[in-house]
């Protein structure tokens, strides 16, 4: 999935909080794209210093670089080894500090945003680039339910009217946290990690059938809901049939010894995936909270199926061993020895 198109009206918007940026100059460009498609070789930098020499798609300015454009009365484009106006979307000026009016004209000219921040420079650089990252991130949405159970992140997937809001709710009832109902939204914030979030309008809301809209805060407390959660695991749920109930679940459990190593692909990550079969009588949420603590064992290098054919093999092993101690104190007359007699 491609990444995020952000135009510079967006970031600004995004950003202004967090960072406390207040817009100087080039307000007509809004609508440019920061995210434009271009060959890696012709693309520029995400984020960096502004000089003559390095094009940045947001420009960096702290003290040292004020006063060197503060030099000059008259900044020209033409000073710049690339074209300032095709690669260069935002400036942002560090410190509080009061850009030099040869950049504001340059800025006005160009129609490049302008902004200014009380981030001291090597604050703003950091934070920026980390925000950005996660605005630009791939990102994917998955119909499930995300909850937090047992402190892991379970995103709970099947086909419609399986029982997912169902089952969530019972989870919260036991005390479990929900993410995001319905349409969570994932992004890979780094290799291997995928982050869920769930959307601002969804927020504390629970659809269940029959019931209709439930705002979980509300109803059990802020402590059940949260807005974000990293993703360790799914949970999918599959129906089995009453005629065929054993051979369906079967099917779906496979060799009940070997490990499970069934993944979903999100984002280009691997995630763990557990199948629980649905059927009338079964404790959904028990089955939950069960899998999700074997998958927290399973993390830190613990396997119950492993341990067990381990066990076995040590049982075989030391019974082989036994059979072949009372072989070698068997009586050599081959007449085995009763209790209160001697051999002829």
């Amino acid at each position: 999935m491609p990444s995020r198109q952000l135009t510079v009206g967006e970031a600004f918007e995004t950003l202004q909080s967090d960072l406390k940026l207040s817009w100087v100059a080039g307000q007509g460009s809004e609508s440019r794209l920061l995210t434009r498609d271009l060959a890696p070789e012709d693309r520029p930098r995400l984020l960096g210093p502004l000089n003559f020499n390095s094009s940045n798609r947001i420009q960096l300015l702290g003290a040292a670089e004020v006063r060197l454009f503060g030099e000059t009365d008259d900044l020209d484009a033409d000073r710049f080894e690339y074209s300032l106006s095709e690669t260069c979307d935002m400036i942002v000026v560090s410190d509080q500090l009061t850009p030099p009016p040869s950049l504001v004209a340059l800025a006005e000219k160009e129609q490049i945003a302008l902004v200014v921040t009380p981030l001291e420079y090597a604050q703003l650089h950091n934070r920026m680039r980390f925000l950005l990252v996660q605005l630009l991130a791939e990102r994917e949405i998955i119909h499930g339910v995300m909850m937090d159970v047992h402190g892991t992140g379970v995103l709970i997937t099947g086909d419609a009217s399986v029982g997912k809001s169902e089952l969530a709710l019972e989870l919260i009832s036991r005390g479990h946290i929900l993410v995001a109902d319905d349409a969570p939204e994932f992004t890979r914030i780094a290799p291997g990690t995928i982050e869920c979030r769930c959307p601002p309008l969804l927020r504390d809301f629970l659809e269940v059938r029959g019931l209709g809209i439930l705002n979980i805060a509300l109803m059990y407390g802020d402590a059940h809901t949260r807005a974000r959660k990293i993703l360790r695991c799914i949970v999918h749920l599959k129906p089995i049939s009453a005629d065929g109930f054993n051979e369906d679940l079967a099917s779906i459990a496979g060799d009940r010894i070997s490990e499970p190593s069934d993944t979903r692909l999100v984002l280009g990550v691997n995630v763990p995936r557990r199948t629980i079969p649905v059927a009338p009588g079964r404790n959904m949420a028990v089955l939950v909270e069960a899998a999700i603590r074997d998958q927290i064992l399973r993390a830190g290098g613990y396997s119950a199926s492993k341990d067990l054919v381990q066990k076995q093999a040590d049982a075989l092993t030391g019974n082989a061993q036994n059979v072949h101690a009372s072989l070698g104190n068997r009586p050599k007359s081959g007449v085995e020895s009763l209790p209160g007699t001697e051999p002829e």
